[in-house]
């Protein structure tokens, strides 16, 4: 630990003896910096070939600061039907759980088909990257798209909406869920094994164990996530508050706009609330006292 600056000569002679190193934060640099280039003159080709005209810009900023105005301002409020504004809040809160909830628990035992670490035999690896490849397929079509679907399918109304989160959710807590078990630490594993441990017994209590945190954050995650995300259902004709957005916004109500989604917001909140109470009850936990006789 250095306790005093060093002299120009001797940084020159550090840098003398230990040239591999200093030639390796050069080429480092050099990436960075022609990385940063490759991004810059991107950017700048995007806003040359495809950017917004200054007169549309401020013509759009114009029109968003008259939207804002009308969400502040809001008319014949006594007139409001609440109760149906509430009913569509609380379907879409319910399509949220149901399909969140049904998704982790049909995620959980499908990812432990995809994680590496579990299914490392060489006649189950072919498994493995299938369902990896089935997670890509479902996480890469969009809720909207899902949703969209299930009402030609099935018709309008909720239960549409509970399959398109399924089918958004399976693929991406299924990936998750199988990199938390693939980055769980492999010594208990192997105590478990020592002991005469079967298969099922290593997984439940070798690997579950450890990545149950991270399957308990990311579900909670997830359903904070949906909430936001759920109101485009709607659009679609998936049931719920999206549809009140999209009545209101065809009428110009912006001021209902501007109610719904502030009432989203606190329940985002509470729901974030929640989750923070529940991950410090069961990921971090209570401290156990020390023993003593």
């Amino acid at each position: 630990m250095l306790t005093h600056p060093l002299s120009p000569q001797a940084i020159d002679e550090i840098r003398r003896r230990h040239r591999d190193i200093f030639a390796g934060q050069r080429r480092y640099l050099r990436r960075i910096g022609l990385i940063t280039a490759v991004i810059m003159l991107y950017y700048i080709y995007f806003f040359l070939q495809y950017g917004l005209p200054w007169p549309r810009l401020v013509s759009g900023s114009q029109q968003i600061g008259h939207y804002f105005l009308r969400m502040l301002i809001w008319h014949d409020l006594a007139a409001w039907p609440f109760g149906y504004y509430l009913w569509q809040i609380f379907i879409t809160i319910a399509i949220v759980l149901v399909g969140t909830v049904t998704a982790s628990f049909i995620a959980l035992p499908l990812s432990f088909l995809a994680a590496r670490n579990v299914m490392a035999a060489p006649p189950l690896r072919p498994i493995a990257a299938l369902f990896r490849h089935l997670f890509d397929i479902l996480r890469g079509i969009d809720m909207a798209i899902w949703g969209m679907v299930f009402v030609r399918a099935m018709g309008m109304g909720p239960l549409a909406g509970v399959m398109a989160i399924i089918f958004q959710d399976v693929g991406l807590l299924g990936k998750l869920y199988a990199e938390g078990h693939e980055a769980v630490e492999k010594s208990p594993g192997r105590g478990l094994t020592a002991v005469g441990a079967n298969n099922i017994q290593k997984h439940r209590y070798g690997i579950f164990t450890q990545s149950f945190p991270a399957f308990l954050a990311l579900s909670l995650y997830q359903i904070e996530s949906n909430t936001r995300s759920a109101a485009v259902l709607g659009f679609v004709g998936a049931g719920g508050v999206g549809l009140v957005y999209a009545e209101n916004m065809r009428l110009w109500n912006w001021d209902v706009v501007m109610f719904i989604t502030l009432i989203m917001v606190v329940i985002v909140m509470i729901m974030d609330k929640i989750s923070a109470i529940l991950r410090n009850k069961y990921i971090i936990g209570d401290e156990v006292p020390l023993y003593r006789p």
